[in-house]
């Protein structure tokens, strides 16, 4: 077992790249992905649900005091990829997970604060208007849930968004044992909703659909770790719907590095809470990154907690470009850069072990979640 954590930090670190064509089309790398499976189970008393809803996480353990962090042992990396499924009847089971390698042969300060401490300089946000971007791929992916924070569409019934939306690391929050989805539809002027909307039809306005969640995975990192350095870097959650929701998906993907991102970018949309009813697109350079955290300066406000971050790359095995899910943006932090305190929003990435939990927790089936 002494030669584990090792494997598995190599693995994690090291990727097969594919290397771009003449054209320097930025292309999706390759890789090796572990496996993650349950081992035990145990059922959990019932939550209380009376955690208030937070739609921002903020600390202060920046860019250096991740990087200081001393690497998790195996032991302790389980027990972060561990998780609770809480199921609509507000029964709640621990699963305790085991890590698998399978070849296939070949401090910032906290004093300082602002009104709008998301915002930098201009504010570059775009609210998406009408029907031709909202109900259309990829603003579509984009869902907005009842406890306030906003989700992506990942799977035919899955919904992925930041942990913090449902459980505030020491109880699940109000909400949460009643948790809905909602997806922006169009009213027509004739009260008929507008699932299949002809260009001569004009809506009078979006309107949210609900959809119950049927049970929600969040991993044991994020309950364990909130009051301490690494709870921000497990501020993710996987949403099952009682019903298929028959839009287009966004898949997730293993996060490259930020140097091998298209222009160095990403890109999210969310419901932020200074702009009830819209949905706001943005994008940004990424200005620094941890194995677990991309530090980013994307204009944000509450609310946008939970969307899906994404980047558009060239899928050489498809021949193809294609968007996939990144990270998922968290909060914000205050980061000590040579002394002198700065802001960041933060994504939390979707390294090779997340990959292989958040696919296992949709698929059911580890060989479907062998490539990220």
């Amino acid at each position: 077992m002494a030669g584990v954590p090792t494997l598995i930090l190599f693995l994690c670190t090291v990727k097969d790249v594919l290397p771009s064509n003449s054209r320097w089309k930025p292309t999706w790398p390759s890789y090796k992905v572990p496996v993650i499976l349950p081992q035990s189970t145990l059922n959990l008393d019932k939550p209380q649900f009376d955690a208030e809803t937070k739609l921002e996480v903020v600390s202060s353990c920046g860019l250096e005091c991740h990087k200081r962090s001393p690497l998790p042992t195996y032991e302790e990396v389980k027990d972060y990829l561990s998780y609770e499924t809480l199921y609509a009847n507000g029964s709640l089971v621990e699963t305790e997970v085991g890590i698998y390698i399978i070849s296939r042969g070949g401090d910032g300060s906290q004093s300082r604060s602002r009104t709008k401490r998301q915002i930098y300089g201009y504010d570059s946000r775009f609210s998406i208007f009408g029907k031709d971007f909202l109900l259309n791929y990829p603003f579509s992916t984009s869902v907005k849930l009842s406890t306030g924070c906003t989700g992506t569409l990942v799977a035919e019934k899955h919904v992925l968004t930041a942990a913090h939306c449902i459980h505030d690391g020491k109880s699940y929050v109000k909400g949460a044992q009643k948790l809905r989805v909602g997806f922006l539809r169009a009213k027509m002027k004739d009260g008929s909703k507008g699932a299949n909307i002809t260009s001569s039809t004009m809506p009078e306005k979006m309107k949210f659909q609900w959809i119950r969640v049927k049970r929600t995975h969040v991993p044991k990192g994020w309950i364990k770790g909130n009051a301490n350095d690494i709870g921000m870097d497990y501020d993710y959650a996987l949403l099952e719907l009682k019903k298929p929701h028959k839009r287009k998906f966004m898949k997730i993907g293993v996060s490259p590095p930020a140097r091998q991102l298209p222009g160095g970018r990403i890109h999210f949309s969310g419901y932020d809470n200074d702009r009830p009813g819209n949905l706001v697109y943005r994008f940004c350079d990424v200005k620094d990154e941890t194995f677990d955290l991309l530090y980013q300066q994307c204009d944000a406000q509450p609310g946008a907690s939970g969307s899906g971050v994404y980047v558009r790359m060239w899928k050489r095995q498809h021949q193809k470009w294609e968007r996939k899910i990144i990270g998922i943006f968290s909060g914000h932090q205050w980061v000590d850069m040579n002394g002198s305190p700065q802001d960041f929003n933060v994504a939390v990435r979707i390294t090779p072990l997340k990959y292989a939990q958040i696919c296992y927790w949709i698929k059911g089936n580890y060989l479907d979640c062998r490539d990220g």
